[in-house]
């Protein structure tokens, strides 16, 4: 009797485990699925700028920014002549953003765009980390 016992109770718990993974993969995969942007998706972009700045020049690039639809939030840096902003992608797009910028103001910027080795490099974390095995697992099942 305890030996049926023990088998009922091995039986269920592997059971439940296998579907809890089951669960678990079907969930990695819907949250991690490419996805259109939609009226809250928020994207960041960054505008290197090729030319010295002071804080005046920063401040007016950060106002005239926060001037333009679409734009949720603005910081830019004239010690590293960067400018990084936030903006919803179904108003404007960074490209015409930057290009407004450009021909309005005269400063010499361009968009980055960071290549596939930047992206691999940007967290050195989540190359390692559980959630990113399991992610990589489940994205090559799929």
């Amino acid at each position: 009797m305890k030996k049926a016992s023990l088998k009922k109770i091995v039986g269920w718990s592997l059971s439940v485990f296998a579907i809890l993974i089951l669960v678990l993969g079907v969930h990695i995969y819907w949250v991690t699925r490419p996805k259109a942007p939609d009226a809250h998706t928020i994207v960041m972009a960054r505008i290197d700028f090729k030319q010295d700045l002071k804080q005046a020049d920063a401040d007016k690039i950060t106002q005239w920014l926060y001037a333009q639809q679409g734009i949720d939030h603005v910081l830019c840096n004239p010690t590293t002549r960067i400018a990084v902003f936030t903006f919803f992608p179904v108003k404007n797009s960074a490209n015409n953003i930057i290009s407004a910028l450009v021909s309005n103001l005269n400063y010499k910027a361009v968009r980055f765009i960071p290549s596939a080795e930047d992206m691999k490099a940007g967290c050195p974390v989540a190359a390692t980390s559980i959630s990113y095995k399991a992610y990589h697992f489940v994205s090559s099942i799929f």
